[in-house]
């Protein structure tokens, strides 16, 4: 009678055979791994509403600060009409005339922001129109603070200042913005993105060294940004910040 051990030994052998009928090689002397490379060129696709200053088109030679603004949750899709709901782009269209060529792009539906997509944009934008590479910002609300924090820390040269409003991140990423200026937003009462989110990350900002500083309404719950984007302090805050420059933060009054 053939014992299993003989059995398995067969079995073994059979299997040591195929693989080499299969690969023209030995498991053993066959590399476990090798090294490949891929090239691909990856398609970007967004829909953006674009703001040109007042006096653009008078100075050819003149370069604009520009602000890249991330929308939250609710305006994701294919109708730009939605973006115009908050932040600046609600502010142009209302006549309100921003000293920035502002960039708000739409999120496709069902989807996040992607940093990389982002990235491109802003290259985009750069290579058409007249941007001063050291006065670019982000800022965004909720999913788009997230964002903000998010595209910061992917690309922290390429920033001049950024402000997350209600937002949140990966605190073990924010030292790469230890030297980017930070203005962050959050309501005390929100009950959609918890004030700890920003809290976490403004503690770790601090304790990398970096150039942060907090405004935490009281009392506010997830609208956090209409007091915000309507307060000129935050654009003068903007445009006081160039690419590369170090000066200390300074710790504004709680505002209701």
């Amino acid at each position: 009678m053939t014992s299993h051990s003989s059995v398995a030994a067969v079995e073994c052998v059979l299997l040591l055979a195929f693989a080499a009928a299969v690969y023209g090689q030995t498991p053993a002397t066959r590399p476990a791994q090798e090294a490949r490379q891929m090239d691909k060129q990856v398609s970007v696709r967004l829909k953006y509403l674009l703001y040109l200053p007042e006096g653009y088109d008078k100075d050819p030679d003149k370069k604009w600060p520009l602000i890249l603004f991330l929308h939250g949750a609710g305006e994701r899709g294919d109708n730009l009409e939605k973006v115009k709901i908050h932040g600046p782009p609600k502010l142009v269209e209302h006549g309100r005339k921003l000293p920035f060529i502002v960039v708000s792009p739409q999120c496709p539906a069902d989807s996040w922001w992607e940093p990389v997509s982002l990235n491109a944009l802003l290259d985009e934008v750069q290579d058409r129109h007249r941007v001063d590479p050291d006065r670019i910002y982000v800022t965004g609300l909720s999913m788009g603070g997230f964002g903000t924090w998010d595209l910061a820390t992917r690309y922290p040269e390429r920033f001049a200042a950024i402000a997350p409003i209600c937002g949140g991140g990966n605190k073990l990423l924010v030292g790469r913005i230890k030297n980017v200026p930070v203005w962050a937003f959050h309501g005390d009462a929100d009950p959609v993105v918890p004030v700890k989110r920003t809290d976490e990350m403004v503690e770790a900002l601090k304790r990398a060294g970096g150039n942060v500083k907090y405004t935490c309404y009281p009392g506010v719950q997830h609208d956090s940004w209409t007091a915000t984007y309507n307060n000129p302090e935050l654009y003068e805050w903007f445009l006081s910040h160039k690419r590369g420059e170090k000066r200390p933060a300074t710790q504004p009054a709680p505002t209701k």
